[in-house]
C-alpha cells in the first residue's frame, strides 16, 4: 500500500505522460523551462492530414469540348448568324413569269420612246447623260409619247446645257408643250441647267443624293438617270404604274400611298438582280394591260393570281 506522497508522484507522471503524448513527439521543454506554444487549430488539421493521408499527384486540367449542333467545331470556322425570314408575296415569280410572257413583244409605248430612246446616242457622253436627265424632267406626269415629241423638238435645236441657258422662256416653253406642268418645267430646267454648269462642268451628278438635290428631279428620275446615264443600279425606279401594279399583284406587305412607300416596300424583298428590269417590264403591262382605268382582267394571265382581280 502507497503512502499519500507516492500517490501524488504516480498522479502527476501520468498527467505530464498524458500531455506530452497529445503533442506529440518532439513536444518536450526547450529550455529555460518554456513550453512550446500549442498549435493553431488549422494548423493542427493540416499537420493531420499530411502524417495520416497519402500522397496525391495533380491531376492535369483537361478542356471541355462542346459541340454544337450544325456547328462546323472542327474547322474552328466561326458560326453564321441566324437568318430572319424575309416576307414575299404569294405567287410574285409565277406572276413575274406571266408579266414577261404578257411583254415578250416589247410593243408597248415605254419600249420605243421611253427615256433610253429620247437623247442622241452620236452625242459625247457628258452631252448624253444631260439629255437622259432631261427627257426624265420631261417625262413627269407625261405620257410618253409627249415627252418623245419634245425632245425631238430641242434636239433640233441642238440639246446642250449651254444651247438651254441661251434659249428665252418663252421659246423654250414652245418647245416643250404640251407636256405636263410646262410652265414649271421650263424654271426647273434653267434652274438645274445652271447648277450643272457652274458645280459639275456641264455634266451630271453621279449619285442620287445630289441628283434630287437638282430642282424639278425626284427619286423615280434619280434612279431611272442613275441606271440609263451611268449605268447603275442604285435603286427601284417607281412611277405611278408600278405603284399601282404592285398593289394590285399584292407586292407590298401593306398598302403603300406614294411611290417612295412603294420603292421601299420593294427593295425590301424584290431580288436585287431584278431591280433594273421592274420598271420598264411593269410600265408597259401598265399601259397596255393592267390600266389605271378598267384594267383587262379576262386578258391577264394573273387573272387568278391577282388580289385585285378577284374583287372585282
Amino acid at each position: 500500500m502507497c503512502s499519500p506522497q507516492q500517490s501524488g508522484m504516480k498522479a502527476l507522471s501520468a498527467r505530464m505522460l498524458t500531455r506530452n503524448r497529445s503533442l506529440g513527439p518532439g513536444a518536450g521543454p526547450r529550455g529555460c523551462g518554456e513550453e512550446p506554444a500549442p498549435p493553431q487549430r488549422g494548423e493542427a488539421a493540416a499537420e493531420a492530414r499530411k502524417s495520416h493521408s497519402p500522397v496525391k499527384r495533380r491531376r492535369k486540367a483537361q478542356r471541355l469540348c462542346v459541340a454544337y449542333e450544325g456547328s462546323d467545331s472542327g474547322k474552328g470556322e466561326k458560326a453564321e448568324p441566324l437568318k430572319v425570314p424575309v416576307w414575299e408575296p404569294q405567287d410574285w415569280q409565277q406572276q413575274l413569269v406571266n408579266i414577261r410572257a404578257m411583254r415578250s413583244k416589247k410593243d408597248a409605248p415605254v419600249d420605243h420612246l421611253g427615256t433610253e430612246h429620247c437623247y442622241d446616242s452620236s452625242a459625247p457622253p457628258k452631252v448624253r447623260r444631260y439629255q437622259v436627265l432631261l427627257s426624265l424632267m420631261l417625262s413627269s406626269q407625261t405620257k410618253d409619247q409627249v415627252t418623245a415629241g419634245a425632245m425631238q423638238r430641242l434636239r433640233a435645236q441642238g440639246l446642250t446645257v449651254d444651247s438651254i441657258l441661251q434659249t428665252d422662256d418663252a421659246t423654250l416653253g414652245k418647245l416643250i408643250y404640251p407636256v405636263g406642268f410646262w410652265r414649271s418645267k421650263v424654271k426647273y430646267i434653267k434652274q438645274t441647267s445652271t447648277i450643272l454648269q457652274q458645280r459639275y462642268g456641264g455634266d451630271i451628278p453621279a449619285s442620287v443624293a445630289e441628283l434630287v438635290a437638282l430642282p424639278g428631279v425626284g427619286p423615280k428620275m434619280a434612279h431611272l438617270a442613275m441606271a440609263v446615264a451611268w449605268g447603275t443600279v442604285s435603286g427601284i425606279a417607281v412611277d405611278t404604274h408600278v405603284h399601282r401594279i404592285a398593289n394590285r399583284l399584292g407586292w407590298t406587305k401593306k398598302a403603300t400611298k406614294s411611290t417612295e412607300e412603294t420603292r421601299t416596300a420593294l427593295e425590301e424583298w424584290l431580288p436585287r438582280e431584278l431591280w433594273h428590269e421592274i420598271n420598264g417590264l411593269l410600265v408597259g403591262f401598265g399601259q397596255q394591260t393592267c390600266l389605271p382605268v378598267r384594267p383587262r382582267c379576262q386578258a391577264c394571265l394573273n387573272q387568278a393570281l391577282c388580289p385585285a382581280a378577284q374583287g372585282l
